[in-house]
């Protein structure tokens, strides 16, 4: 079994990565968090509908009782309320200090389970299994968890990081061919960060992975997370290299917020974030028009995107609610070649503003 290690000041766990690894959740549950007097698992419907009699079978064998928790689908339930409701729901089920959670589910079950066992009883232990394939390679990697405000994505929540990660490519064999599209997103933003050499696998195999081939894909999880535990290891706290990871997503969660996260997917989203990034660095001279065009090339070969209805001065100012904005000037990510990427502190409202409208511009081209 591959397993990728996180290693940072405060947690040390395993992110294990293998086909047909559902059916041996409950063992390797076992041995990662020892006997569990009570075991939670979030949830949804749609999810359970799927895996749900998969998952149990796994944990039956091992007679093991798990207690399902459900959710509604998608980021604008990604709240407060919802995970109130679920603590409320374990606290009359008995659950106590050493009751146990699993997040079986996208990105969004994914922070709001591990924000859950963060705060309930101050905080119990968890474990993420992830069924999407952004979820596998990004959100369930690095210990953030929470919810959403209506001003902004992820304002309130904490650092606090699983005991485990268990991906199972054969999951995604029920994911919606756009979902892996917005999923290969992320890769692609890891490979522009820090390997170049997978940014050009990822141009050779992207048909491959896109078909749903299991190896491909097994290879493609194992090194984005590969990427992400190195960024996270050396940085836990996002005081410095782990903003890299941010690529994209500063407009990208203004576009998520303007649309109230309805329409687009979230890799959606940040696909376009990185075409203003690249926008922004070509114009700062920080790019080459070579290294920009093979990106706006892959990106596009996951599209066509949606399009969406925000005004370029609207994105700009949603951008001042995102939580690396700077009191006079925008904290921003830029890719200054294909495997490196640097954080500036000094874009100008006039800089963004030209690189969102760039953005637009393209969208309105290329958009569906």
């Amino acid at each position: 079994m591959r397993s990728i290690r996180v290693q940072t000041a405060s947690a040390d766990y395993p992110v294990f990565v293998q086909p047909g690894l559902l059916k041996k959740l409950a063992a390797q549950l076992q041995r990662i968090g020892g006997e569990q007097r009570s075991i939670f698992v979030v949830t949804s419907p749609e999810i359970w509908s799927h895996w749900g009699e998969a998952f149990q079978a796994s944990f039956a064998a091992k007679k093991i009782e798990v207690s399902p928790l459900f959710v509604p689908s998608g980021e604008r339930h990604k709240r407060l309320a919802i995970v109130e409701r679920l603590a409320e729901q374990m606290s009359h089920a008995g659950a106590k200090r050493d009751a146990f959670l699993i997040a079986f589910g996208g990105g969004v079950i994914g922070d709001m389970t591990g924000f859950l066992a963060a705060i309930y009883m101050r905080g119990i232990c968890y474990v993420q299994a992830p069924t999407t394939y952004l979820a596998q390679i990004d959100s369930s990697v690095g210990g953030k968890t929470g919810v959403n405000l209506r001003v902004g994505k992820n304002m309130v929540g904490s650092f606090h990081h699983p005991l485990a990660v268990f991906c199972d490519p054969q999951i995604l064999s029920t994911l919606p061919p756009r979902e892996l599209r917005a999923g290969i997103v992320e890769s692609v933003k890891a490979a522009v960060l820090g390997d170049a050499r997978y940014f050009a696998w990822l141009e050779r195999n992207l048909d491959k992975l896109l078909a749903g081939e299991e190896k491909p894909l097994t290879q493609a999880i194992e090194t984005s997370v590969r990427i992400k535990a190195t960024i996270v290891s050396a940085d836990e706290r996002e005081s410095g290299q782990r903003m890299l990871l941010n690529l994209g997503h500063t407009v990208g969660h203004a576009i998520e917020s303007s649309t109230r996260y309805r329409g687009l997917l979230h890799g959606e989203a940040v696909a376009w974030g990185m075409l203003a990034a690249v926008h922004l660095a070509q114009a700062r001279a920080a790019l080459s028009s070579i290294q920009a065009e093979r990106i706006e090339q892959l990106l596009f070969r996951l599209g066509p995107f949606p399009r969406f209805l925000a005004s370029a001065q609207s994105l700009l100012e949603r951008t001042a609610a995102d939580k690396k904005h700077l009191q006079r000037a925008h904290r921003f990510v830029l890719p200054v070649a294909i495997g490196k990427a640097i954080v500036v502190e000094d874009v100008s409202q006039k800089e963004l503003l030209a690189a969102i409208q760039s953005m637009l511009r393209i969208m309105k081209e290329r958009g569906v």
